[in-house]
């Protein structure tokens, strides 16, 4: 957007959003008055302390490996993404905008999940390579909870029931939730946020949006929006949406599937050769994704309940193996033609920041191009029986993720000093509480 000023005038916008995804993809940040915005833009410093972005998922402020620097907390200075300014689908006169955080003054902070997919698509472009994504992202619609020692619920919906059964791609149950759905489609396209099928997925009360294909940071940058407008529109209905990888003890988990392509300068699928037949870059992308994704666990499963979802099911696979058309493989290659030829990656969860699961499907991919390796024989039949070779809990993927020094140089120090102390200190948190499974079963027992 090249003029600003005369954009926020003509759409009558008073105040400003201006928004940081932190490194759990929760949306940080101030509320400008418009013209303040405005004169950020022409040079007076917008300011933002560090610690704001180095926030646990309990709210804690997770501290820094530089005791300095942490108890400094130094302003950050706030670069506003004009692309990504758009007015507030629900507040008339504000207007949202994400920004990447500057520290020093005039360089993008390294340490932050957007710039770092910034870093890795540069990898990409130097190759003369663009990416291409789409994510497919399943969330339950729930009833409010607002006591967390009970268990999440499905809503009373319009037939005067909550959802029991599963109804996977049932019509019927689809249409109970068809307000808070309407409401979430409208606002979206009012935003520029191309939401493509909707479906009623496996679970109760779980649903499924697809976004259209495109740009990564783009597409990121829809993902957390999205996510925003959702929760919001839900909670006018009376209801809350969750993008937990799993609510719910007997219900299947919450994915984010991430279908990934290159293409060249000329718009040329790299990956499917002028025969059709996949080229060799595609198996390399493919052998590095099965050598990669399960030390990258802690980005595309980042908390201690994403890993109760990558256990072997009906609807979650737990393995590295590929395979044409086969659901049952954590890599799976739809039937495509040639120009669509592309692999998709069913391991993320609906939790992890799409930020650092597309950066992390890049890396991967990235790094066996490099390394030119070879995938493995394609895989059949029942998937979900084949041995794991990934981390079962966070702990586990914390240590490999420590140990993965290829991963770890394409990250930078800053981003990944920065990210394992956030994910240590959760789960510090987490390893304190005693669960409800404890009482009800140790207390008169043990």
């Amino acid at each position: 957007m090249d003029d600003a000023a005369g954009w926020i005038e003509r759409n009558g916008i008073d105040e400003v959003e201006c928004l940081v995804p932190d490194m759990n993809g929760v949306l940080r940040g101030k509320v400008l008055p418009a013209a303040k915005f405005l004169k950020g833009l022409e040079g007076s410093p917008l300011y933002l302390p560090t610690s704001a972005l180095l926030v646990c998922a309990d709210g804690r402020y997770s501290g820094s490996v530089d005791e300095g620097f942490a108890y400094g907390d130094p302003d950050m200075v706030l670069a506003p993404d004009l692309k990504t300014l758009r007015a507030a689908p629900d507040q008339p006169g504000r207007a949202w905008v994400l920004a990447d955080a500057c520290y020093p003054a005039d360089s993008p902070w390294s340490a932050l999940p957007r710039v770092l997919l910034k870093s890795v698509m540069a990898l990409y472009a130097e190759r003369g390579w663009r990416a291409v994504v789409a994510p497919e992202l399943e969330f339950y619609v729930t009833a409010p909870n607002p006591d967390p020692r009970h268990p999440v619920v499905t809503p009373v919906t319009a037939d005067g029931r909550r959802e029991g059964a599963q109804n996977p791609y049932g019509m019927e149950a689809l249409e109970l939730f068809d307000p808070v759905m309407r409401r979430i489609y409208e606002r979206c396209a009012k935003m520029g946020i191309a939401l493509d099928t909707l479906s009623h997925e496996t679970g109760s009360g779980q649903l499924e949006v697809n976004l259209l294909h495109g740009d990564p940071l783009e597409l990121c940058d829809q993902v957390v929006l999205f996510k925003r407008v959702a929760r919001k529109a839900a909670i006018e209905h009376g209801m809350n949406i969750t993008f937990m990888a799993k609510p719910m003890d007997d219900q299947a988990g919450s994915a984010m599937h991430l279908h990934v392509s290159l293409v060249d300068q000329g718009g040329r699928n790299v990956f499917a050769g002028e025969d059709g037949a996949d080229t060799s870059r595609f198996s390399h992308f493919i052998g590095g994704l099965q050598k990669y994704v399960p030390e990258t666990m802690p980005l595309i499963a980042p908390n201690v309940n994403s890993y109760r979802r990558v256990r072997p099911n009906h609807s979650a696979p737990a393995n590295v193996e590929w395979s044409q058309d086969n659901r049952s493989c954590g890599l799976r290659v739809p039937k495509a033609g040639p120009e669509a030829r592309r692999v998709e990656n069913r391991l993320p969860g609906a939790d992890a920041n799409p930020y650092l699961a597309i950066a992390a499907t890049l890396i991967a991919g990235w790094l066996g191009m490099e390394e030119k390796l070879e995938r493995r024989p394609e895989a059949s039949g029942n998937v979900y029986r084949a041995q794991t070779t990934l981390p079962g809990s966070m702990p586990q993927a914390l240590d490999r993720f420590i140990a993965c020094e290829p991963v770890r140089a394409i990250l930078g120090n800053d981003f990944f000093q920065t990210f394992l102390r956030v994910k240590q200190r959760e789960l510090e948190a987490f390893d304190n509480i005693v669960t409800a499974w404890e009482r009800e079963h140790l207390v008169l027992k043990a």
